[in-house]
């Protein structure tokens, strides 16, 4: 009893809160037209001149705290990570600047046959210049790695194709007369070179015992640039890999017999900001799908209480309180990627909805009442709800915005959703709010909503032609102007109450909604199996764009062998010990090696030397193996110290390469999980590094967490509130419905092929909140309903709330259509999610739930004797009224 009165004293201070609101915005319509418009020209201003791009990739999409950082850092003391770049090949995230191409055979050819076009376009690469403050820098001015007599350090296929050549080819159908084997071969030099990352598409000799070659349709090679030092050295670099990727496009139009394909470090930057300009024009179409839906949804034939212009000035409030969100970003030094693309979107989902309810509850106040009050009451009716779920907004995205989100996209995603959200709130019931006063105090004094001009007596109506009749009449000619309820023949609540409401509650219908919930949890349970993390940056790029057709074509014919694994033992260790030695041998059995220690051995063996002991071992090594020619290279992949007459190998390293299949992300995922842990339970204290683990590590983790914590959030705010609504199982409905739509929302979109990437990720807490939004005024009302049985509950429930939900929803869903126009990864994402989660949300409040919450509970059956008292009282006083004034039956 107690909690009861609690209750409702909470709901009846909340309720006489937004009443008093709504009367004061009514009386002071001007200020709160005038304020947000005021704010918005301000801040506007700002985000015009204020707006900047994001231009670190890493910081944006990468887990900000990972293993992988430290790990990078650890290695990058040892060996300074700008030299090591050529050896920790790594497919699309190579750190620092540089340029790449493959080149392409036509189909069934040999790329290898090419190999003089090859040399003459690699060669006119090098020959390159760009001038900076009138200095010519050409590639051997700004490549990062350099001899001993100070050349610049080439891809070993360069060395590969410059031998082929000169041998000649006396029949050029036939493969080349060198002896190359896949995927390490021989060089002149006799170093062992691995050349798996830069010879594709390999067919090899048939029975060859060591791995000849025979065909081959892809060669890649690299260019890497100086990215350290002055900042002016970065200008050069960039400079020449703009100057790259021109040359690379101009040649590929010059030679029709070998296809180019071209990457420079700024391609995936350029490529993932590319989708801002792609969808600039088809926002604004969006926007004016949304502005055309939101006003013939408002409409009527009642030209007095249609409200078409109220619709249009709803969407527009929401897009004011939007660009107002916007400049506050940039004013606080924010910087724009394509991630945010989504705001527009997901506000006006949230926006509109409250928009609608408000004319909703406008529609459902006495027009007897003063246009004043009529607002108040409007206000009183809705604000508590739309209150609520504003707050819900915040906390869930509040939560993704905290420091327990580990990719700071979704971080300033859910930060600039957050400011949104607010805005939105405050522009609703100020902005919006003054244009329902001003449209109210239109229809008090029968103006048209159209025209704004006075409705003709019926009389003068008569005398005019029937198309006039149709324009300016009312809708109601024969009843008087105080009619009870005339807003009933909106065409969507004139559906749901003559004809869906019946419809949906039969009988006979309520078996095949269940087969269809049913067949809609398999499909959800069944894509919740199948989750897979999309930590592959391709995903976020434009469709067309040149990463991306790299990243297809590197795929297709360099998945062989996954990326370059960096081996680093930071401890001094006793590697003339057999015992650390076999070790060694078990940690990189499996993989393709370029290791000293593998070659030393074999050294020591051929040239059956004994390196049993510490000074025999050290004084081998340093006086013979490294000063031979092909061994030379080794030197940077050992530190040795000296200590007096003693010297001591204090930390090494070698690289591994892993055989992998086309799905390389996810197999390059799985050795890191595998290596990781062998260096806790070996002997051998070592870490492994790639570039790329710095956008794989624990990915999954990092982009499920804000979604995680959103929910359990939601979660925590429903259960803590049980007794603090006006009825617990309105909580508990919602609990279970909002479950049921977020799973279906994240087994569908991974049965349509959509990864778990923060785009996803921000669709998955938005929808959290898509769902409570729309589902709680329908569930609340339905439990707090006094009819006698749940199918009359449920049919007061949609006449009530089900015509705001339709506009809204529909709304939102045709907004989304241009996206599928947008030829780029992340607005597909984007489409694929948000389409799911107005779908899902559709079909709980107008399938799933008027038939289910006629099953269960809460019972009607207390209602039944209030109910019959009250009728009696009705028809008592409808009598005394019939017989006090009995030309006013049709009234009461």
């Amino acid at each position: 009893m107690l909690e009861e009165m609690l209750r409702q004293v909470i709901h009846t201070g909340l309720k006489s809160s937004s009443y008093k609101l709504g009367l004061f915005v009514s009386r002071h319509p001007v200020f709160f037209l005038t304020l947000p418009t005021v704010i918005t020209i301000i801040f506007g201003f700002s985000f015009l001149s204020r707006y900047k791009t994001d231009r670190d990739l890493e910081a944006l999409l990468a887990p900000s705290h990972s293993l992988a950082k430290i790990e990078r850092s650890l290695a990058g003391s040892l060996f300074p990570l700008e030299q090591s770049k050529k050896r920790l090949y790594s497919d699309l995230h190579t750190p620092g600047r540089y340029g790449r191409v493959i080149f392409l055979s036509q189909p069934g050819g040999n790329v290898l046959l090419q190999a003089e076009r090859i040399l003459l376009i690699h060669r006119a690469v090098l020959d390159m210049k760009v001038n900076h403050r009138g200095y010519n820098y050409s590639f051997s001015h700004v490549c990062l790695l350099r001899t001993e007599d100070k050349r610049c350090v080439l891809d070993e296929i360069i060395s590969v194709l410059e031998e082929i050549t000169p041998t000649g080819l006396s029949n050029k159908t036939s493969a080349p007369k060198l002896q190359l084997t896949y995927p390490s071969t021989r060089l002149k030099d006799g170093r062992q070179s691995f050349i798996g990352h830069q010879l594709g598409g390999v067919a090899e000799v048939p029975n060859s015992k060591d791995q000849r070659v025979k065909s081959a349709r892809a060669i890649q090679i690299t260019y890497y640039l100086q990215n350290y030092g002055s900042p002016t050295q970065d200008h050069i670099s960039e400079q020449w890999e703009t100057e790259f990727s021109t040359l690379m496009h101009q040649l590929q139009k010059e030679r029709a017999d070998i296809q180019l394909y071209s990457l420079t470090s700024f391609s995936l930057l350029r490529d993932f900001q590319k989708t801002i300009d792609l969808s600039r024009s088809k926002i604004v179409v969006s926007l004016m799908l949304v502005l055309m839906a939101a006003t013939l949804s408002s409409s009527m034939k009642d030209c007095l209480r249609s409200k078409p212009f109220l619709g249009l000035l709803g969407v527009l409030t929401i897009c004011i309180s939007i660009v107002t969100a916007a400049g506050i970003f940039f004013v606080t030094n924010g910087k724009y990627n394509s991630t945010l693309l989504g705001i527009p979107f997901f506000a006006m989902g949230h926006g509109t909805k409250g928009v609608f309810e408000l004319l909703s509850g406008w529609r459902r106040t006495r027009e007897s009442l003063p246009f004043k009050d009529r607002v108040a009451d409007a206000y009183s009716d809705v604000m508590v709800s739309y209150t609520v779920t504003s707050s819900l907004y915040i906390i869930t995205f509040g939560m993704g915005a905290s420091p327990f989100t580990n990719i700071e996209a979704v971080r300033i995603f859910c930060q600039n959703m957050c400011i949104t959200i607010v805005l939105n709130y405050f522009y609703v019931f100020s902005f919006y709010g003054s244009c329902l006063v001003f449209a109210g105090q239109l229809e008090q004094n029968r103006y048209h909503s159209i025209f704004c001009c006075k409705i003709p007596s019926e009389e003068y109506l008569d005398r005019k032609p029937i198309w006039f009749q149709t324009i300016m009449s009312d809708g109601h000619p024969h009843s008087s102007h105080h009619e009870p309820d005339p807003y009933e023949n909106h065409f969507i609540q004139h559906f749901l109450r003559e004809h869906y409401n019946e419809w949906i509650t039969n009988t006979y219908v309520k078996p095949f909604v269940v087969i269809i919930y049913l067949i809609y949890a398999s499909f959800s349970f069944m894509g919740c199996l199948q989750m897979s993390g999309g930590s592959n940056i391709i995903n976020l790029l434009a469709n067309e764009s040149p990463s991306v057709s790299y990243a297809h074509i590197q795929q297709k014919y360099f998945s062989n062998y996954s990326p370059v694994i960096g081996f680093y033992i930071y401890e001094p260790l006793e590697y003339w010990n057999s015992t650390v030695q076999e070790d060694l041998k078990t940690i990189s059995s499996g993989f393709n090696t370029e290791s000293w220690i593998e070659q030393y051995y074999r050294y020591l063996k051929a040239a059956n030397v004994s390196a049993s002991n510490k000074t025999e071992f050290i004084n081998v090594l340093q006086n013979s193996f490294l000063r031979r020619a092909e061994f030379q290279h080794f030197k940077n992949d050992i530190i040795i110290s000296r200590s007096g007459d003693e010297s001591n190998i204090i930390a090494s390293r070698m690289f591994l390469v892993a055989r992998t299949s086309e799905n390389t992300q996810r197999e390059v995922v799985e050795l890191l999980e595998k290596l990781r842990p062998l260096s806790l339970i070996q002997s051998i204290k070592f870490i492994v590094f790639n570039p790329t683990f710095v956008f794989m590590d624990h990915y999954g983790m990092a982009v499920t967490m804000p979604v995680l914590i959103s929910g359990f959030s939601v979660l925590l705010v429903l259960i803590l509130t049980f007794f603090l609504v006006i009825h617990p199982l309105g909580n508990f409905w919602l609990i279970i419905t909002v479950t049921s739509i977020e799973l279906g929302v994240l087994g569908l979109m991974t049965l349509w092929n959509v990864e778990m990437d923060c785009v996803s990720i921000m669709c998955l807490i938005y929808a959290l909140n898509f769902a409570i939004d729309h589902c709680s005024p329908l569930l609340y009302t339905f439990v707090l309903a006094t009819e006698h049985t749940r199918t009359l509950c449920i049919q007061d429930s949609l006449k009530e709330h089900g015509t705001a939900i339709i506009q809204n929803v529909v709304s939102f869903l045709v907004g989304l259509v241009p996206l599928l126009f947008v030829p780029s990864n992340l607005t597909s994402t984007l489409f694929k999610c948000l389409l799911l989660t107005g779908s899902c949300t559709l079909l709980h409040c107008f399938v799933i739930l008027p038939v289910f919450l006629t099953f269960f509970p809460p019972s009607k059956k207390r209602h039944k004797k209030k109910k019959r008292a009250k009728r009696k009282e009705r028809e008592e006083i409808e009598c005394i009224e019939i017989q006090e004034n009995a030309d006013h039956v049709t009234a009461v």
